[in-house]
């Protein structure tokens, strides 16, 4: 019998996952031809979760959990998850339900009729976020796409369903800056889209904030594009161009007409404005600078506090 694996990262989703666990109870019940195999990845939440995924375990041996140390992020719960998993298929949700289980049986159909190797999904409407959230993240892909030589679809998520052979060139990618959404693009495979619209959390609250979106999309860029490097360059080159075409007007004009130069308010600005510039251009560089440094160092992408395994 094949196996699938449910990774699902949870980072203070209490509420949510007695949701979660009854709507997938269901589907395991409507694919009785699979085996189910669920891994929770506790990800230093503050709340109950731990205790919630300590009783799951018990109750159900098919159930396991992976409790790290402190908060690592959802990137290295699901890289975590993969590497757990033993799944001839394996899938990542979320807690919320914003990843509707029931189209997990057509995955799985595609897979298995079709011959892809990957489904993934995409929202096709963004209802219940707010306007500008919403307006910033089609910015996002928009940009990106214009930028890297790997697709982004917009609106994807990282609920989807795939092969172990998937699963396993996604592991074979050990970078310490991750960005799982542009990971599964570079590895490639078979890819089927399967369009939703957009399902608001069924308890709890996200933990995303506008700015930590900012920064999730300043580490996507970075990570998949050195578009950014090449712009701080063209910018310098052409502030060069003009400070020469600058200085040979001022030449001209002082000795053909006596004028010298004027107005010291002006060159404030101009110093002010080239300055920003400047740091601009040093604050991209920086952020390359900062990933090559934690790529280096190789730390671990997450330590594990407890799992069902040792208790």
């Amino acid at each position: 019998m094949k196996k699938i694996s449910i990774i699902v990262p949870c980072y203070n989703e209490h509420e949510a996952i007695p949701y979660f666990y009854k709507e997938m109870l269901k589907i395991e019940s409507s694919m009785k031809s699979v085996e189910f195999e669920y891994i929770f990845v506790n990800d230093g939440s503050t709340d109950q979760t731990l205790e919630s995924l300590r009783q799951l375990a018990k109750d159900n041996k098919h159930v396991h959990y992976i409790s790290f140390s402190r908060n690592f992020g959802k990137e290295s719960a699901m890289y975590a998850g993969l590497e757990y998993s033993k799944g001839d298929y394996v899938t990542l949700m979320d807690a919320d339900l914003q990843d509707p289980p029931h189209l997990l049986p057509k995955m799985y159909k595609y897979i298995t009729d079709e011959g892809y190797d990957r489904v993934g999904t995409r929202r096709v409407t963004r209802k219940g976020e707010p306007l500008i959230r919403s307006f910033f993240a089609r910015c996002f892909y928009k940009l990106i796409n214009k930028m890297s030589k790997i697709e982004m679809v917009d609106g994807a998520r990282d609920y989807c369903l795939m092969t172990r052979q998937v699963v396993n060139s996604i592991l074979e990618l050990k970078e310490y800056n991750r960005y799982t959404k542009g990971l599964f693009s570079f590895v490639g495979y078979d890819t089927k889209w399967i369009e939703y619209e957009n399902v608001e959390r069924v308890a709890g609250e996200t933990k995303w904030s506008f700015w930590k979106l900012f920064i999730y999309a300043i580490e996507a860029i970075t990570a998949f594009s050195t578009v950014p490097l090449v712009v701080s360059a063209v910018i310098g080159i052409v502030f060069c161009l003009i400070s020469f075409i600058a200085i040979a007007v001022i030449i001209v004009k002082t000795i053909l007409f006596g004028d010298p130069v004027g107005g010291w308010p002006s060159l404030v600005c101009i110093i002010f404005f080239v300055s920003g510039i400047q740091l601009f251009s040093i604050g991209i560089i920086g952020q390359y600078l900062s990933k090559t440094y934690l790529e280096t160092k190789k730390r671990t992408i997450y330590i594990i506090k407890e799992t069902d395994e040792n208790k």
